[in-house]
């Protein structure tokens, strides 16, 4: 499984407005076949922060996602709410049994 964490910095006051947009491309993303889950997740100590977490099935999984239209959409749609570029950090996890 891989884990994403893309953490985003926004523009003062624009998280409500990211929030919203985000409603479509969560949705959509939640169908892909191989998506495990898609979060969107509130910063509560910064109000100017958020953070996608995604767990993908494997790599390839994450490929595929990242050339689909509703993501070139959202990436078009959300950069004028960005303040600097999203920072993205992959994990590589696994199952084990105690």
């Amino acid at each position: 499984m891989v884990i994403v964490i893309a953490r985003q910095t926004l523009k003062p006051g624009k998280k409500a407005e990211l929030f919203a947009l985000a409603k479509d491309v969560i949705a959509a993303t939640r169908k892909e076949e191989k998506c495990i889950s898609y979060e969107l997740l509130d910063d509560p100590y910064d109000g100017n922060r958020c953070a996608f977490v995604e767990k993908w099935v494997d790599k390839e999984a994450l490929a595929e996602h990242l050339k689909t239209p509703h993501l070139t959409a959202w990436r078009q749609k959300s950069a004028n709410l960005l303040a600097e570029k999203t920072t993205i950090e992959l994990y590589q996890s696994e199952e084990i049994s105690f």
